[in-house]
């Protein structure tokens, strides 16, 4: 029964990472919470798969995105498993960069982030067993051109993961940046690298499957900063 099961909770539910994640705890005995901003297509992805639950929210709203997660807590219990993968990001040149999607973005990545852990990890803290894993990507170590509108919000987004485990990690609260060097195996990516071999993309069930590892790594061997990419990405 899905009562009887563990409760998940992912933030960013798209076709690529966030439902590989998804599905990746179903399978792992899991029930699931999912949150997206798409109200049609995240309850299209809860009517696909069994033990999941959608729902609504744009993190852009803090308000909003706070009365979501004490709304999940009340339906669902508190999550012992949290994967935050929200993510916004605007590509343009420094100088026509738009300050309010700057600042935007900001929100979703860095301080969503910061609201997850407050309505969630003293909980998480007590329940025990818990982890929270974010999801990062390159632009979370380095900063590139037309990526001004981005990395730095992934960058201070993985300062603020390092910042929470260094304080929650020895109360027992696994807290681990995944961050993912690679473009990921998805129509849209594929759409724009259409000479480029398959194995050059990371596959959304394989990252999936790392991120459920690194959510069940045992107390005395536990990882915060985790890197992977595909066998011949260059870094």
């Amino acid at each position: 029964m899905v009562a009887d099961r563990p409760h998940c909770l992912v933030v960013g539910v798209g076709a690529g990472t966030g439902l590989a994640c998804v599905r990746r705890f179903v399978g792992g005995g899991y029930k699931v919470s999912m949150i997206a901003r798409h109200a049609e297509r995240l309850q299209s992805f809860a009517e696909e798969t069994e033990h999941t639950t959608a729902y609504a929210a744009d993190i852009v709203d803090l308000d909003g995105y706070r009365a979501t997660l004490r709304q999940i807590i009340a339906e669902q219990g508190l999550p012992t498993k949290v994967i935050y993968n929200a993510a916004l990001a605007t590509f343009a040149p420094y100088t026509e960069l738009d300050t309010d999607l700057f600042e935007r973005n900001f929100r979703v990545n860095t301080t969503g982030l910061l609201v997850t852990a407050q309505e969630l990890a003293p909980g998480m803290v007590a329940a025990g067993d818990a982890a929270l894993v974010i999801t990062g990507n390159t632009g979370a170590t380095r900063g590139t051109p037309r990526f001004i509108g981005f990395s730095p919000t992934k960058a201070s987004q993985r300062i603020l993961a390092e910042s929470l485990a260094r304080e929650l990690g020895p109360q027992g609260l696994h807290i681990a940046y995944v961050v993912i060097d690679a473009m990921i195996d998805m129509p849209m990516v594929r759409q724009r690298l259409t000479d480029k071999p398959d194995d050059f993309f990371a596959k959304p069930a394989d990252i999936a499957g790392e991120v459920f590892h690194t959510a069940h790594q045992p107390l005395s061997a536990r990882s915060f900063l985790v890197e992977i990419r595909p066998h011949a990405e260059p870094w």
